[in-house]
């Protein structure tokens, strides 16, 4: 017998720790020298503000519906309340549960990935020793999970102490050992305003919104959040401003001691850097400390995307046995498992550069796109009781949307065709659903 999430118990302090390990993890510390190479330049520095700005513009979004809808599940309440037609609605927010029963779990494969990736550092791995090591990651976070939702907020913020820690503690190092302004004195030289210039961008935003992807995930948790009307928008801008702060001056340190063509081609920057200014011991404390970032990024994610499963079938919208709540808990065990062992599978089976391009290119046109038009669509009179309104509307909807579709088109026609596949299959099955529904009543 499956019951609603009861008591909210999430304020801002834990809400704003739960975004940020989910956005930092293992996304900075791989995607750097990434940028760094696609920008090929000391300019690589405006990918990482442009990463920022599209989520600023795109948590206006998010703070509107979340605010106005605070309930599990995020976007799948989003997409079924913002279309007018109830038909539309309810096919988008199948859509979106059918999408996320895929990337979700390659998100949480990628910082497993990832972390197995930065841990051969300390050690080398062979092939498998590398998967043994990801699929071992996601098991420890399921039974992580298992516990109340309080003791969980406690955990989140407790490792958000040890990734904002970690970061400070590289910030401090370039401060204090290497030429620190000098990157952001430089960061001009070479570059020209041209169409080579807005491409590279383009692709190298790929990697820096991968990296701040997670400032919403506040909104999966809508349930449990106090206040949400103040603590959902408060939460995500927080979120934003902190960390592209931490990212600006981490990028700004490494570089002002590895020079950004050495960076570029080195797949531990952050361990060499440290390994450079304290030695080898260093080296290695910093290698761990963004092991546990990275997991603590695992943990966070793989919270917020079990809630969404559980809301759909609470809601009767999906398979019912994913609104099972666990007895003692009184968290969605079911949601957790599958999408655990989804990902586990995943990790065992992918590379991390091929995750991060598919993450983005399946979510883009249901997920962010969808509920901006959602929002667009949302008549007067319900959005002027909306607890939460974004300045200048409609007008950062409308740049939400066009920047959304630069991403898309920036992760490769692959990608998106894989992602537009993937949404086809979902319509497909979706009137199969329907028709089989129809005909047993």
């Amino acid at each position: 017998m499956s019951e609603p999430l009861k008591e909210r118990r999430l304020g801002l302090l834990q809400a704003t720790a739960i975004n940020m390990t989910d956005m930092v993890g293992i996304g900075p510390f791989i995607t750097l020298p990434m940028v760094i190479g696609i920008m090929n330049g000391p300019y690589f520095l405006y990918a990482w503000v442009a990463g920022a700005v599209l989520s600023i513009i795109d948590a206006l979004v998010w703070s509107e519906l979340g605010a106005a809808f605070p309930l599990a599940g995020g976007s799948y309440n989003f997409l079924k309340e913002a279309f007018p037609s109830r038909k539309i609605g309810k096919l988008m927010s199948f859509l979106f549960v059918w999408q996320t029963l895929i990337q979700a779990p390659l998100v949480i494969a990628s910082a497993a990935i990832g972390f197995a990736s930065y841990f051969s550092y300390l050690t080398p791995l062979t092939t498998w020793e590398s998967k043994m090591v990801s699929g071992g990651v996601v098991i420890c976070i399921v039974i992580l999970l298992f516990r109340k939702i309080e003791d969980i907020g406690k955990i989140s913020v407790l490792l958000w102490i040890i990734v904002i820690g970690t970061i400070l503690w590289i910030i401090a190092q370039g401060m204090a050992h290497g030429n620190f302004t000098m990157p952001l004195q430089t960061m001009n030289e070479g570059i020209t305003m041209n169409h080579s210039f807005a491409a590279a961008i383009g692709f190298a935003s790929v990697k820096t919104v991968y990296s701040y992807l997670g400032y919403y995930n506040v909104c999966h948790l809508g349930g449990d959040i106090i206040n949400p009307s103040r603590n959902i928008p408060g939460s995500m801008l927080l979120s934003i401003v902190g960390i592209f702060v931490l990212y600006l001056l981490m990028n700004v340190s490494i570089v002002s001691v590895i020079p950004w063509q050495k960076a570029m081609n080195s797949d531990y920057v952050i361990s060499l850097f440290m390994h450079e200014l304290g030695g080898p011991l260093a080296g290695k404390i910093i290698t761990g400390l963004i092991l546990l970032v990275a997991f603590a990024s695992v943990f966070s994610a793989t919270l917020g995307y079990s809630r969404i499963p559980y809301a759909a079938a609470v809601d009767g919208a999906f398979f019912k046995v994913f609104s099972r709540v666990h007895p003692r808990g009184n968290f969605p065990y079911v949601s957790i498992v599958f999408l655990g062992s989804v990902a586990f599978i995943f990790s065992l089976l992918f590379r991390l550069s091929d995750v991060i391009s598919a993450i983005l290119a399946m979510r883009i046109l249901v997920q962010f796109i969808g509920q901006a038009v959602g929002l667009l669509l949302l008549a007067n009179n319900k959005r002027k009781h909306f607890p939460y309104k974004m300045p200048f509307f409609p007008v950062p909807v409308y740049i939400a949307i066009g920047m959304w579709l630069c991403i898309l088109i920036s992760t490769g026609w692959k990608m998106a065709l894989g992602g537009m596949s993937m949404i086809v299959l979902g319509v497909v099955v979706y009137f199969a659903k329907e028709k089989l529904q129809t005909a047993d009543d």
